[in-house]
């Protein structure tokens, strides 16, 4: 009865009902605020809800209440950290990954128009080591044809010469008899039996002329027609004989000179399809290489093509996103 008493009684009860009224304005007023922050944040609402709970419950006093704040507030500071952090890292590997994208894709450009000059490179050596070669078959057959036509040449020179010789040796016998016949001091004997019965005639009477001065002058007349006509051979062979030489002579000099031009021509042939065949070695090589590159550069190039796809669904949610979450967590 005194304790119901006391209660119904004005003074100290009176304050102590004020620090009740005053308490539940304040959990009030606390759980307006955190109602308003439930609404607006909506994935830390299981946070505020658990807040809210021991406010409402009164088994925990404000001192527990703030607490239980500030762990929220140093929570959202984290987690706000986090993302900040976590952009940071995703604009670096953006801009790292678009760049080493940028690079790749110029070294595959150049790979490609290197591959393409090579090719290019090889097929037109290829081409030129064709024709030398191809040059140096028809070189070496020239060669030979001219080496041939230069045997059937002299050949025909020698048997020219020769026969020439041989009508000369006749048709001086052939006068040598005549001036035996008209012209005896003419007369040459073939050899030195010849020679003695030549020296033995001399010595002794000389015959006695003809009686008939016109049958002598026929005579005369007949050998000088006859022998002249020999001379006149004699020279024609002697003309032919001298520019057969001359042709001959001039038919060797030209032989030699395509023999030491196409010497020459093959040896610097020969010596450029030794270079034009080493440049076509050291452009393969080229092109295997730059093909190997060209290869591992576009792996490369794909890994990094999904590494920024990854980048993407790792990033793009938090980058679209970033600034709505700091203003709320703010908020």
């Amino acid at each position: 009865a005194l304790e119901m008493f006391k209660k119904t009684l004005p003074g100290a009860g009176a304050s102590l009902m004020q620090v009740k009224v005053s308490t539940q304005n304040m959990r009030e007023a606390a759980l307006a605020i955190l109602d308003k922050a439930r609404a607006g944040k909506s994935s830390d609402r299981h946070r505020v809800d658990y807040i809210m709970l021991a406010i409402r419950g009164k088994k925990f006093g404000f001192d527990k209440v703030l607490k239980m704040i500030d762990d929220m507030v140093a929570l959202l500071g984290d987690e706000q950290l986090d993302d900040d952090n976590k952009k940071e890292y995703c604009e670096m590997q953006f801009d790292h990954a678009d760049d080493k994208k940028k690079g790749l894709d110029r070294d595959i450009g150049k790979l490609e128009a290197t591959i393409e000059r090579s090719k290019e490179g090889i097929a037109t050596l290829t081409d030129e080591i064709k024709a030398l070669s191809d040059g140096i078959v028809a070189l070496d057959k020239q060669v030979a044809e001219a080496t041939e036509q230069r045997k059937e040449e002299n050949s025909d020179y020698t048997t020219l010469m020769a026969n020439d010789a041989a009508a000369k040796d006749i048709l001086g016998f052939a006068k040598n008899r005549l001036n035996k016949f008209y012209n005896p001091k003419l007369y040459k004997p073939p050899g030195a039996s010849f020679v003695q019965v030549a020296v033995h005639k001399q010595m002794d009477a000389p015959p006695p002329p003809p009686e008939a001065p016109g049958a002598y002058k026929k005579k005369g007349e007949e050998s000088g027609g006859v022998i002249a006509m020999i001379d006149e051979l004699i020279k024609d062979l002697d003309t032919e004989m001298t520019e057969a030489e001359t042709e001959e002579k001039l038919a060797q000099e030209e032989y030699e000179e395509l023999m030491a031009d196409s010497a020459q021509k093959r040896a610097a042939d020969s010596k450029s399809i030794t270079t034009k065949e080493g440049a076509k070695a050291e452009t393969e090589t080229a092109l295997s290489k730059a093909e190997t590159d060209h290869k591992s550069t576009v792996k490369e190039l794909m890994a990094t093509e999904e590494y920024i796809s990854s980048l993407h669904g790792e990033c793009d949610w938090l980058l679209q996103y970033y600034d709505v979450r700091k203003e709320a967590r703010n908020g």
